[in-house]
């Protein structure tokens, strides 16, 4: 699937095999139909739907107040949430994970949506001719303006950043499965290094030559005791980014794993 250009990419399917490293016996197929069940009972809301907003509205009738999706702010940080099948299983998930349901379930009705990835939050979109229309999946459907947009920036952020067109720029599928792996590392990274390990080995199936992602997988490995890995990592990192403002750091790391080995030796 990450070989694949991106537009050939199936966000759902490439999501729900993200799970399946996590639960071997998911059956991809069968969570594909559970998410033509969801669009069939929105197509049925949308009948007769003229503007993309009625599309809109018919959609998050079904997801948020038929189906129960809804955002889990007691448990954000719960790794559940970051797995497909489990977000559709029990209704709730964080902010990337549902907008991946609503771009599913949207498509099925025919209408375009794309992944926003702001900050600290995901959002989604509709682009028409006349502009563009934000939705937030995480709270329940939310349409947002650009004023919307900014506000919610601030708050996620705590003020930190401000809004930039850019901001509010499409991502590519790859992007948003890259981010998606991106939660899983942060979840496991302070416990669960080898689950972190294996998320950082997905994203570099997506992205070959990430510098940053050969550095946290350099970085990774040294935890791990894997010495030699994550020198040939940390190496491979400063050749691609020799003035990275970190490299100084890095390169009193692979000193000291070099005498580590040599003791060793």
């Amino acid at each position: 699937m990450a070989s694949r250009e991106d537009e050939e990419i199936n966000i759902a399917e490439a999501a729900l095999l993200i799970a399946a490293e996590e639960y071997p016996r998911l059956d991809v197929e069968l969570y594909i139909e559970k998410l033509d069940s969801f669009g069939e009972a929105a197509a049925e809301r949308a009948i007769g739907a003229r503007t993309p907003l009625d599309l809109i509205a018919a959609v998050n009738a079904t997801l948020f107040e038929e189906l129960g999706f809804h955002g889990n702010r007691e448990s954000y940080y719960d790794p559940r949430n970051s797995y497909l099948n489990e977000v559709i299983d029990r209704r709730t998930g964080i902010p990337i994970t549902l907008t991946v349901v609503y771009i599913e379930v949207a498509n099925r009705v025919g209408l375009a949506i794309k992944g926003v990835g702001l900050p600290g939050h995901f959002i989604a979109k509709h682009e028409t001719d006349d502009g563009e229309i934000f939705v937030d999946p995480f709270n329940d459907g939310r349409i947002l303006g650009t004023v919307e947009c900014s506000e919610l920036l601030s708050e996620t952020t705590g003020g930190a950043v401000e809004l930039e067109l850019e901001h509010l720029t499409a991502v590519d599928n790859k992007q948003i499965l890259t981010r998606m792996l991106t939660n899983l590392v942060g979840i496991h990274g302070a416990t669960d290094k080898r689950r972190a390990l294996a998320a950082i080995d997905r994203i570099l199936l997506l992205n070959p030559s990430s510098p940053r992602h050969l550095r946290d997988r350099g970085l990774l490995l040294a935890q791990l005791g894997e010495a030699r890995s994550a020198l040939e990592e940390l190496e491979r990192y400063l050749d691609l980014s020799p003035h990275a403002a970190d490299a100084d750091v890095i390169r009193e790391q692979i000193t000291a794993l070099r005498k580590n080995r040599a003791k060793l030796n």
